[in-house]
């Protein structure tokens, strides 16, 4: 008897190649793009750009230079808050000692004295690793802030130690400062974050990121095939580096306008970022996104159901929400250590041997 299984099945190294290789991962992605550009910003509004849509952005593209670090690479980092520091302060000395130079450009240019930054601090990471190199991360994060504290340099000698940035244009639309349209910095935000997602998605498909991974499962046989540590390392440091950097700069310059160092940038940033990685998925770009949204929504939604419905006084509220999250987190780290992305790759994997999955 002749028969022909059902599904999507991979003939040319065309389609192997494919970024989204199953046909309704490719609809789901155009239908999430077209309802992110087209419908959002006709609803938008001063809320929902400051309290949902630009942290749920900035975090996941914080998420996203973590995870290629740790999820992909394997080298455990808590200096993210920190690193974060570095883009946004380097972004607001690029601001004010060159008024003229475009938003654009000099979100870039912090990624990249970020990058280096990422270099310098990554270099324990080829001698140590585990726990030690994640100690080494932690005194860098603790070293930036206490820097960005004390030298009056980095925030133009401001009394109060904060840096505000000042009103800028991309194209003719205001991006920045308090009279900014909530859609246009959102717009403005969207574009940089699926632009980076995309690249690192396809970086981390290529050599670039084979070499990271090899050093991920095991180093040592990895240098033995080929694969040299120190450019593997330092090039994660650098590339996740440069993400965090823009995340840093994007949170000062769109986000919140006017930051001060141990407040914004402090230690439970970093963990909070690690925390998305983890629950999102490691070495998972989609899992970026899903633990960005999981901690940015989920506390939202919490102060809802028990301040607004339950009448709950907002002290007492917080104190509960922090222990659900903390519950929440423990509760699907036991269900699904892999995180939100494997609950994702298990239903592609139903789709494409639609209609009849096993």
């Amino acid at each position: 008897m002749l028969y022909r299984e059902a599904g999507q099945f991979r003939t040319s190294y065309e389609d192997d190649q494919q970024v989204f290789p199953i046909r309704q991962d490719r609809w789901a992605v155009a239908l999430f793009l077209a309802v992110a550009v087209l419908a959002v910003p006709l609803v938008i509004n001063d809320y929902w750009a400051n309290a949902v849509l630009l942290p749920f952005l900035v975090y996941a593209m914080a998420a996203l230079g973590l995870n290629i670090l740790v999820g992909y690479c394997g080298q455990i980092s808590l200096g993210t808050g920190g690193f974060m520091a570095v883009g946004a302060f380097a972004s607001f000395k690029l601001t004010t000692a060159f008024p003229e130079m475009n938003l654009i450009i000099v979100l870039l240019l912090s990624g990249c004295v970020t990058a280096g930054v990422g270099v310098l601090f990554g270099l324990p990471s080829l001698r140590i690793k585990g726990f030690y190199l994640a100690v080494a991360t932690l005194a860098a994060q603790f070293f930036l802030v206490w820097l960005f504290n004390k030298v009056g340099w980095f925030y133009n000698y401001n009394a109060t130690g904060q840096i505000t940035v000042p009103p800028r244009e991309v194209f003719g639309f205001l991006v920045t400062g308090p009279e900014a349209k909530p859609h246009v910095a959102y717009l403005f935000t969207l574009g940089f974050v699926v632009a980076f997602a995309l690249i690192a998605k396809n970086v981390v498909r290529g050599r670039i990121g084979r070499m990271w991974m090899a050093i991920r499962d095991m180093d040592i046989a990895a240098e033995l095939i080929g694969v040299r540590p120190l450019h593997a390392k330092l090039s994660a440091f650098a590339f996740s580096s440069f993400y965090i950097g823009v995340a840093g700069g994007l949170i000062f310059t769109v986000y919140l306008g006017a930051v001060e160092v141990t407040e914004a940038f402090g230690i439970n940033l970093s963990f909070l970022v690690l925390f998305m990685v983890i629950i999102g998925g490691l070495g998972s770009i989609l899992g970026s996104f899903l633990g960005a949204a999981f901690l940015v929504l989920m506390p939202i939604l919490l102060k809802n159901v028990m301040v607004d419905w339950m009448g709950m006084a907002a002290v007492t509220a917080k104190h509960v929400e922090i222990t659900l999250m903390g519950v929440l987190i423990i509760f699907f780290l036991i269900v699904e250590p892999h995180g939100f992305a494997r609950l994702w790759q298990i239903l592609k994997e139903k789709l494409r041997l639609w209609p009849f999955p096993y």
